[in-house]
């Protein structure tokens, strides 16, 4: 299985972002699939995620982030608007609980490589 993770860029305070999963050797809509994020000197934070047809948030990115699914091309977007300088970090999907809860990122088995995301202010 490999996750490969792309949507990478530099933006204003206020722009926009989609980061892109594609996936290989695994069906997103099978499982419930997640970003995080890792800012410089921080842990790694639960961003998004969705499950079937539900979807959950950290409360600081409600109203300006998405996760979505596209089946058909096998992906998961996260479609960032607002975005704030706080943002800035290098982000990771990740798919396949294997125990655990969606917000914690041990739960998963399979990541992304990490993609960059740079908010200036």
């Amino acid at each position: 299985v490999q996750l490969q993770a792309s949507g990478a860029g530099l933006v204003q305070a206020g722009g926009s972002l989609r980061l892109s999963c594609a996936a290989s050797g695994l069906t997103f809509s099978l499982y419930t699939s997640a970003w995080f994020r890792q800012a410089p000197g921080k842990e790694r934070e639960f961003v998004a995620a969705r499950s079937g047809d539900r979807t959950y948030y950290v409360d600081s990115v409600k109203g300006r982030f998405t996760i979505s699914t596209d089946n058909g091309k096998n992906a998961v977007y996260l479609q960032m608007n607002s975005l704030k300088p706080e943002d800035t970090a290098v982000y990771y999907c990740a798919s396949y609980i294997v125990s655990g809860s969606y917000y914690q990122a041990s739960a998963f088995r399979y990541w992304g490589q990490g993609t960059l995301v740079t908010v200036s202010s």
